[in-house]
């Protein structure tokens, strides 16, 4: 069910209140341009500066628009476990078809502590969870071995993979096989850990390069990795100066000059400074979207 281009959608925002004509549409432009799944209430939707209401709200209309279309995979994360299985709870009564659940941030938890942790999710819920290991953002690294643990459980699937370690999907493809879901989270390195067994990304840039980030999922699903690879050529600017400045500022940039979104990102992030939209202009350019 999860595999090939699968967008962490942005959160649009009108005079700092969420924008759901515009967040439908968008959902609309990911449907009609090959995305393959959407994920709402992640990072890039700006999930830290989203209260309860709004948080289930986006998930809500998700799985509306989303509805015998395209899966949604909900961000359910917290590094409070009983917040975790709160929003989860109502991911699943809400009709999302997976969640995806952070490494708990900031508290710093064992390997024991991370699998007592997604162990009470899968415990709460019926829907498969994905692992969001991620430990730039949430300090701890989620060992192979913890990982195998929970994969013995009925509800873990998978893992979204933002370790920018490549040999981790190798090492996580010998421990757990290929029936163990493995999606980059890191556009930049997204046709190497797909070579090396991985099945999709869970993609920043493909809330401004839907079509192009879809055609190079579907390449790599179909082992044509040399159309993957002159589109990822194509991308690669973009990738990298989605990262200029802390995510999701430039990809709403971006995703202004494309009248998809305003550019409008909620306190404690900012605008992208007048250097990094000169970069961000250039890259779109050369993947001939602007």
């Amino acid at each position: 069910m999860f595999k090939g281009s699968i967008v962490a959608l942005i959160t649009p925002f009108k005079n700092n209140m969420m924008d759901e004509e515009r967040y439908r549409s968008l959902i609309h432009y990911h449907i009609s341009n090959g995305t393959k799944a959407v994920v709402p209430a992640g990072t890039t939707g700006e999930s830290p500066t989203l209260n309860h209401d709004e948080h289930k709200k986006v998930i809500e209309i998700a799985v509306k628009e989303c509805k015998d279309k395209i899966p949604v995979i909900a961000g359910t994360g917290s590094n409070s476990t009983a917040e975790a299985i709160e929003l989860s709870k109502h991911a699943e009564k809400a009709g999302a078809d997976g969640l995806l659940v952070v490494t708990p941030y900031y508290n710093k938890p064992v390997q024991e502590g991370l699998f007592q942790h997604y162990k009470l999710i899968n415990d709460n819920v019926g829907i498969p969870i994905i692992i969001y290991n991620i430990p730039p953002r949430s300090v701890v690294d989620m060992s192979v071995d913890t990982m195998a643990r929970l994969f013995e459980l009925k509800n873990i699937v998978g893992v979204k993979d933002a370790t920018a370690d490549l040999n981790r999907v190798n090492q996580q493809l010998e421990k757990m096989g290929s029936e163990f879901i493995q999606l980059s989270g890191e556009d930049g390195t997204a046709l190497e850990f797909n070579m090396r067994g991985g099945v999709g990304c869970i993609s920043v840039t493909a809330n401004i390069a839907a079509k192009l980030c879809a055609d190079f999922q579907d390449a790599c699903l179909n082992k044509n990795y040399k159309l993957a690879k002159e589109i990822n050529d194509k991308l690669m600017p973009l990738h990298k100066a989605l990262f200029l400045e802390s995510n999701p500022s430039p990809v709403k940039y971006a995703a202004s000059l494309l009248k998809l979104s305003p550019e409008d990102v909620r306190l404690p992030l900012v605008k992208v400074t007048e250097n990094t939209k000169k970069e961000v202009e250039k890259a779109l350019k050369f993947a001939d979207l602007l």
